[in-house]
C-alpha cells in the first residue's frame, strides 16, 4: 500500500509484445484502407472524364481520315483517283512523320 492502495499489475513482456504487433497490424491496415479509398475517389472522379476523351479522340480519327479522304476525292477529279489518293495518303504520311520529329527532339531535349 506504498502506493496509495492503486496496485497495477505489469503485463509480461510477451504480452505486451503480442498486444503491440495486434496494434500495428490494425494501423497499417487502417492505413491501407485510408489509402485505398483514397485512390478509389480519385478513379472516380477520372473516368467519365478519361472516357469522354477517349470518345473525343475517337471523333478526332475519324474526322482526320474523312479529311484525308475528302482530300483524295478532290484531287481525283484533277489528276485521276490513284494519284489522288497518293497524294493525300503522302500529305498524312508527311504530317505524321513531322510530329513524330518534333515528339523525338521534344524527348530527347527534355531532362
Amino acid at each position: 500500500m506504498a502506493s496509495g492502495g492503486l496496485e497495477q499489475e505489469e503485463a509480461p513482456i510477451g504480452e505486451l509484445v503480442g498486444r503491440l504487433i495486434d496494434q500495428g497490424k490494425s494501423y497499417a491496415r487502417a492505413e491501407v484502407g485510408l489509402a485505398k479509398a483514397i485512390a478509389t475517389a480519385k478513379v472516380d472522379t477520372i473516368r467519365l472524364p478519361a472516357l469522354l476523351l477517349a470518345a473525343a479522340l475517337l471523333f478526332v480519327i475519324a474526322g482526320v481520315v474523312t479529311f484525308c479522304i475528302s482530300i483524295a476525292l478532290a484531287l481525283a477529279t484533277l489528276i485521276g483517283p490513284l494519284a489522288g489518293g497518293l497524294i493525300a495518303t503522302l500529305v498524312a504520311f508527311a504530317i505524321a512523320g513531322g510530329l513524330a520529329l518534333v515528339a523525338k527532339n521534344k524527348l530527347s531535349a527534355a531532362p
